[in-house]
């Protein structure tokens, strides 16, 4: 496939995020450690999580802790520890870009985008992707 012919063309990598079971001493850490500074903590109850982001460079790394002890992001840690859980990539009309990634087959998990932390986003599943759960971001 040719690159003018890609579903999805991305600008850069906006963030990749980072599922932890204190967000505050993760962020403490990175103060620390790297000299990192974080944006305010945001609840995001429709996800269950609590998040922040923090600028590093160019780019960002997003941290979110779970509030929901059931929800996806409780599991994940339950099940693969703190960790790498997502990357986001940054585009220009979503919407679009679902829809053209629909139509070539690609599994997505939300077919609509939504307001999310970094702006509106959507997520492809990690089967479509090589295992990679990959966040689309639109900024507002």
């Amino acid at each position: 496939m040719s690159p003018e012919n890609a579903p999805c063309t991305v600008r850069h990598l906006d963030h990749v995020c980072i599922a932890v079971k204190n967000i505050e001493e993760t962020i403490a850490f990175y103060k620390n450690v790297f000299d990192i500074t974080a944006d305010p903590i945001e609840d995001i109850s429709d996800q269950g999580v609590k998040g922040c982001l923090m600028t590093v460079g160019t780019s960002r790394i997003e941290l979110i802790e779970p509030t929901d002890p059931n929800g996806g992001i409780a599991r994940f840690i339950e099940r693969k520890g703190e960790g790498l859980h997502h990357i986001a990539l940054q585009v220009e009309n979503i919407q679009e870009k679902l829809s053209n990634l629909a139509s070539q087959g690609v599994e997505l998990i939300d077919k609509e985008p939504r307001e999310g932390l970094s702006g509106t986003i959507a997520f492809l599943h990690p089967r479509a992707t090589r295992g990679v759960l990959i966040e689309l971001v639109e900024k507002q």
